[in-house]
């Protein structure tokens, strides 16, 4: 893949939360011909949405449950609600963007997860058409991405979002992913003070969290960008939405957010 596009992985509940600033980061970046390629998730508000139908949700592992009733609303949520709603921040700043789901044509191919017997129709995925994602990004649009994948006999799989952005990121031949959350990075205290640590080994995170230094609602955003790094990717980088230009600010090598390397 040519260094003109770059994955970046986001909750959907985060990216709605984002200032104007970060959507016109975007912008500039697209007319700089560096296209962001965008997969978000959107737990809560499959929660949400699940609640107000009655729908019974649980989680095995961090995996959500999922049936195909759960399934309906994972759907209609992730490749509906969401997706459109990023398409729509996107372009009301002036940038270019299409969105998808991994079902439109075959985008992400799946197969049910090891442990499917206990957490029904979640998906790993098998593959990626990155010819899909080239081609939009050679119109000059912004792909942005649901991750509901297809397997055999045309069945839907529920897939994990971090699973699902570090297998794009590891198709197109990316190396390098970025996360954007609400926190500033991986923080560890030093001499009771709350610091940015800029670069862990995943095998110092395990250690972490082991030791207690990682801890609360940390450890799964942790261990989701842990799941970014797959195939060809060797580096992922946590960052704070709402820093200014934050994007801008990573590809061009600043110092910031979390550099979590293999």
């Amino acid at each position: 893949m040519s260094n003109g596009c770059f994955v970046m992985k986001c909750g959907g509940s985060t990216l709605a939360a984002l200032p104007d600033a970060f959507f016109l980061d975007l912008k500039k970046l697209q007319e700089e011909g560096t296209i962001p390629v965008i997969v978000h998730g959107g737990g809560p508000a499959i929660s949400d949405t699940l609640g107000k139908l009655g729908i019974e949700t649980e989680f095995v592992n961090g995996l959500r449950k999922t049936n195909e009733a759960v399934l309906d609303v994972v759907e209609m949520v992730l490749s509906g609600q969401i997706n459109k709603e990023i398409v729509r921040k996107i372009q009301q700043s002036g940038a270019k963007a299409i969105g998808l789901s991994g079902v439109d044509g075959h985008l992400i191919q799946a197969k049910p997860v090891a442990n499917a017997h206990e957490v029904g129709l979640v998906g790993d995925v098998t593959n990626v058409n990155a010819a899909i994602i080239q081609g939009i990004v050679e119109m000059g649009y912004m792909p942005v991405i649901a991750p509901v994948g297809l397997g055999d006999n045309a069945q839907r799989y529920n897939i994990n979002a971090d699973t699902a952005a570090g297998a794009v990121a590891s198709h197109l031949g990316v190396e390098r992913m970025i996360v954007v959350t609400d926190v500033p990075g991986i923080m560890k205290s030093v001499d009771g003070e709350k610091r940015v640590l800029p670069v862990v080994t995943v095998a110092e995170i395990e250690r972490m969290i082991a030791d207690g230094d990682i801890y609360g609602g940390m450890i799964p955003k942790v261990r989701a960008a842990i799941q970014c790094i797959q195939g060809q990717v060797q580096e992922v980088v946590i960052v704070n939405g709402t820093e200014p230009e934050v994007l801008s600010k990573v590809l061009r090598g600043d110092k910031i957010g979390t550099r979590i390397q293999r």
